[in-house]
């Protein structure tokens, strides 16, 4: 079909990521759903992104916060209707946003039907997940470790075999090797594109294959288990995993994904390793696979010039990294609104060259709350409690209003407790900082044309690191000072800057400044 956006997407796209239970709540049941967001894409359009990434809304029993889904197409009940997301892409379309959609297609829930039936080994559906008969000695396969730490292998007893799942047990691995498997997903992704969304983000694309000989992982270096993305309490980083993840195929299998997909639509992928983070990403964005990949270091290591420029030494092209700080899936990074880590993030995301991501609340400066362990239902958070990465905590609920007892967000109970410190809403910051400045940062950016931008070379100095960019025939200079100290800076007033206040001919500590040349 025709795209159903008017234009191209930019080469880098600045894309915001919402996860819909926390957005905004239309009906009150506590939940955010899709009517909800097309009740706030005014905000959304304010802030001048390129694209909304709404995290999974179709059924599922949310276990896992969505990410098991037990269907591929059909909306939750509580998130909306077909109708209602219609009415969102149309919405958005005319705002000049386009729609992206999460696609969880290493894993399926346990109740999803093609499970249930390949329990029963009901043709077609025998070989749709990773199944594999015991050991002699009724043991498991091989030595395979979840990302949650547990045994990567669980029993069925009604199949009499064990299936792989490289998350929860409740979250059955597709075998995504199985031709009817690759017919199914075809016909999912016809199914978004026909209600006219843009582009896809996949979750754990790095997990998709395994080794079909299923030899056990060897041991993983010291230095591969510092780098490795997951809490390094956890076992399964004490495996180099080469047999369970990213075989020697795994990144190749991603123009599965562009041919059904189609070449206009954005492709994003969620890049799960740690150790060589930014190499898969060069591969996984090679022409004819993906757009971009997102990976865990500044997330898991902070915004540092180390961080920085170890991706940019690594990196053969910049523009194939999608740069992110926080996410559904991680804890949020900053203290609160008046947090000068707030700008310099904000700043970030809106000059760096490659597509950028800004999760919901990013644009406010929103800390990471507190919650108790009986307020907690994300698996992750639950098995580690009090040391868990702290998931949940960066899905409360968006606080719209400075007052009530849910912040605007509902007219119920929220499905999460809210607890925002002062000055956190986007009414008490609709004239001032962080937000203020976000939608000036993210407008700077399009006047700058930095989501066609190029990188051309960049240098580290002590803390500071600069990056040289082309953006549609003009000449970039960005300065980032991550250190402690100011930093001297080019002559020149820049385009934008971070530190509050007036420029003063420095860059202060934990800021960044850029210039056209």
């Amino acid at each position: 079909m025709p795209d159903p956006f008017p234009g191209r997407w930019p080469r880098n796209p600045l894309i915001y990521e919402l996860y819909p239970r926390s957005f905004q709540d239309s009906d009150g049941d506590g939940i955010g759903d899709l009517p909800g967001i097309v009740r706030r894409l005014d905000h959304i359009e304010a802030l001048g992104v390129d694209a909304v990434w709404i995290c999974p809304f179709t059924e599922s029993p949310w276990v896992d916060g969505g990410y098991d889904p037990s269907s591929y197409t059909a909306i939750h009940p509580k998130m909306g209707t077909e109708d209602d997301f219609a009415a969102l892409v149309a919405d958005a379309h005319g705002r000049g946003i386009r729609v992206m959609v999460d696609l969880v297609l290493n894993h399926t829930s346990d109740r999803h039907p093609w499970f249930l039936r390949s329990v029963a080994r009901e043709d077609p559906y025998t070989d749709y997940y990773v199944w594999h008969d015991a050991k002699a000695d009724g043991s498991a396969p091989n030595n395979w470790i979840t990302r949650f730490g547990e045994p990567a292998w669980s029993w069925h007893h009604k199949r009499e075999q064990y299936f792989l799942h490289n998350y929860m047990q409740n979250q059955p691995g597709l075998d995504l090797r199985c031709d009817l498997v690759h017919e199914e997903i075809a016909a999912v992704i016809k199914v978004w594109l026909d209600r006219g969304v843009d582009g896809f983000r996949f979750d754990a694309v790095t997990s998709y294959l395994y080794d079909p000989d299923f030899r056990d992982n060897p041991p993983a270096s010291p230095e591969a288990r510092a780098k490795m993305d997951g809490e390094q309490f956890l076992p399964y980083v004490r495996q180099d995993h080469l047999h369970d993840f990213l075989p020697g195929d795994g990144v190749a299998y991603t123009e599965n994904l562009r041919r059904w997909c189609g070449e206009d639509r954005y492709l994003l992928g969620e890049i799960g390793t740690g150790n060589k983070s930014v190499e898969v990403t060069n591969d996984i964005t090679e022409p004819g696979r993906l757009n971009a990949g997102y990976t865990v270091d500044i997330a898991q290591n902070g915004l540092t010039a180390d961080t920085l420029a170890d991706m940019l030494e690594r990196s053969c092209r910049a523009e194939g990294l999608a740069w992110w700080i926080e996410s559904h899936d991680r804890a949020r990074q900053v203290d609160g609104p008046d947090d000068p880590m707030v700008r310099l993030h904000l700043f970030f995301l809106a000059t760096i060259p490659g597509a950028a991501l800004v999760y919901m609340g990013q644009e406010l400066g929103l800390p990471q709350p507190e919650l108790k362990e009986e307020e907690v239902t994300d698996p992750y958070d639950r098995s580690f409690w009090p040391d868990g990465p702290g998931r949940e905590n960066a899905r409360v609920p968006m606080p719209w209003q400075a007052d009530g007892p849910a912040y605007g967000f509902t007219k119920g109970e929220p499905w999460l407790p809210m607890r925002w410190p002062e000055g956190a809403s986007v009414a008490e910051q609709e004239k001032d900082a962080p937000l203020a400045f976000a939608r000036q940062a993210f407008a700077m950016r399009r006047e700058l044309s930095i989501g066609e931008a190029t990188l051309s070379d960049w240098s580290r100095q002590g803390e500071t690191v600069a990056i040289d960019m082309d953006a549609e025939g003009v000449a970039l200079h960005l300065m980032l000072n991550l250190g402690d100290e100011a930093a001297a800076a080019p002559d020149g007033m820049p385009a934008l800057h971070s530190a509050a206040g007036d420029w003063t001919g420095t860059l202060p500590p934990k800021s960044g400044a850029i210039w056209r040349r």
